[in-house]
């Protein structure tokens, strides 16, 4: 019973006060009930965490602690809740150990049962914020009601201080998708709200550490699939407007929020095809323009995620175009911020995926050429290298341009193509092979320097011969090599072929390496190979 339980820590309170302070006591009986809560009060003073830890732990304290969570007396339950949350600060291990102990779904119950008394109210809140920390506290917080009785306890709150600790709690649980969606269905989507209208034009400091958290949070929530959705509700959602009204609001904060809620949104082809409909983008235009010189690297970061997201489905890309996005992302062309180039570069990549037109205008673009082969040697941004590279390749890619090859290669950017060929991602070498393929197609005589002096051929031959190379890798390379024009000429190996090219092949005994690949367990690669060998038979 829980009175024998007392009864027992009454007499092991005894023993470790005595261990810990070198004193004795007179007699051994143990100490009266009343006296409990003043004993286990020792526990949550500041001193636990540094002498008195390890003896309590040593002598087994937590468990009969833990019981002592079912008490009904109220001073009892504060002392044990604040002895527990001191023994176990800053120790992820005594956390662990409690939350297997299933202390979560008893401070839950007492938080719905006490939530009138401040003080126990209090340290359920502290007690959950810092298991929360813990991962695998997650799934024990979401098969209880804590989403209801926060929130329950939220409405119910005046003072700052008091919203502040349950927002503590909220952020690191709201981490998790299950109780994501929890909080959405117990309403704190409408108490985040409404605190955001109580205080966006508010100039107290908590009213700006309010409206950033409660933002912050209603973001978070939207990373969760269900969550997202349910609060898009067919792009007709109360929630959804709200939110789309911070994106013009005067506030950066809000600003901020709106544009990241949108990206957030924009997770599936419908709820994107939707909200460029209904004249979203040209919101997110007029947002970024009003940060272009000096703007808040923020919001100009979130309003490019948005842009990116929203141009991913095909059909949404010409009307995006249409709109000017293009023109209003080359604005930031010149910043200097990692994070805006890289989200500039992946809007303008998901911008021209299959627009032809597009990608001729941008390619041709000497200022855009320019900055791209820039960043594709910012070794310290591997995003934005990577992005760059990837761009680069698209223009040619998907323009199939004459002009766009030409422009490349005086901007010098065919080297870094044959060094994105090399790359560790597969999509990344086959994106640069294509486009070397095309270059070679368009303007083998403008960029026969360029590839000698990158060292391609030397690059295909590695890669036709690594054996960890795939088999679209293998396939590409042999096509780079072979790429017909319009006249059907074949290009390294051509009549008559370019001859450091030529030389290079031979050199390398580049047929040795492609006869093997004729019995390649790939029919492409084993197709493609017997084609290759027979112009390189033809060609010595």
């Amino acid at each position: 019973s829980t009175d024998s339980v007392e009864s027992c820590l009454d007499c092991l309170l005894k023993a470790l006060i005595w261990k810990i302070s070198g004193s004795g006591f007179a007699g051994n009986k143990c100490f009266k009930h009343q006296e409990n809560q003043s004993y286990v009060g020792l526990f949550h003073q500041e001193k636990v965490n540094t002498f008195m830890r390890s003896p309590c732990v040593e002598a087994g304290l937590i468990p009969p602690l833990v019981q002592l969570l079912h008490s009904k007396d109220h001073e009892v339950l504060l002392q044990t809740g604040r002895a527990l949350g001191n023994i176990c600060y800053d120790s992820h291990s005594l956390q662990a150990q409690l939350i297997n102990m299933g202390v979560i779904p008893t401070l839950v119950k007492l938080l719905g049962l006490h939530s009138d008394n401040t003080a126990l109210t209090e340290m359920c809140l502290i007690a959950f914020g810092n298991l929360a920390e813990l991962e695998s506290s997650k799934e024990q917080f979401a098969s209880t009601n804590i989403a209801e009785e926060l929130v329950r306890l939220f409405q119910r709150q005046a003072e700052h201080e008091k919203k502040e600790m349950i927002f503590e709690v909220l952020a690191p649980l709201a981490e998790n998708d299950v109780i994501k969606l929890q909080l959405v269905e117990a309403g704190l989507v409408e108490c985040l709200l409404d605190v955001v209208v109580h205080t966006v034009d508010g100039v107290r400091e908590e009213d700006v550490a309010q409206l950033k958290t409660a933002s912050d949070l209603m973001v978070l929530l939207l990373l969760g699939d269900e969550s997202m959705q349910k609060l898009f509700e067919g792009g007709k959602g109360s929630v959804f407007q709200r939110v789309l009204s911070w994106v013009p609001s005067h506030n950066h904060q809000l600003q901020l929020a709106g544009a990241l809620a949108i990206a957030n949104f924009a997770r599936n082809d419908g709820n994107c095809i939707h909200m460029v409909e209904s004249g979203i983008v040209q919101k997110l235009l007029e947002l970024l323009d009003r940060h272009v010189d000096e703007g808040n690297v923020t919001v100009q970061h979130a309003a490019l995620s948005a842009l990116r997201n929203l141009a991913i489905p095909v059909v949404n890309k010409a009307k995006m175009l249409s709109a000017g996005v293009s023109d209003t992302v080359l604005k930031f062309l010149p910043s200097e911020m990692p994070p805006v180039q890289f989200k500039l570069l992946g809007t303008l990549r998901m911008l021209i995926d299959t627009q032809a037109d597009a990608a001729d205008q941008l390619g041709t673009n000497g200022k855009l050429v320019e900055r791209l082969v820039e960043w594709c040697e910012a070794k310290d941004h591997a995003g934005v290298m990577g992005e760059s590279n990837r761009l680069l390749s698209a223009l040619i890619r998907h323009s199939k341009s004459k002009d766009v090859v030409k422009t490349v290669i005086q901007g010098a950017g065919v080297k870094h193509l044959v060094v994105m060929a090399t790359s560790e991602h597969m999509i990344m070498q086959n994106e640069a092979l294509v486009a070397l393929g095309l270059i070679a197609g368009l303007d083998l005589v403008g960029a026969e320097k360029d590839f000698v002096g990158a060292g391609l051929v030397q690059v295909l031959h590695k890669l036709l011969s690594d054996e960890m190379s795939a088999p679209e890798v293998k396939y590409n390379s042999m096509i780079c090599a072979f790429f017909k024009d319009s006249s059907s000429l074949d290009l390294f190996f051509s009549h008559p072929p370019p001859e450091p090219l030529h030389k290079e092949v031979q050199g390398l005994a580049f047929i040795d390496v492609v006869s093997k690949l004729r019995s390649h367990e790939n029919k492409t690669v084993s197709h493609q190979a017997s084609l290759t060998e027979q112009r390189l038979t033809a060609q010595s």
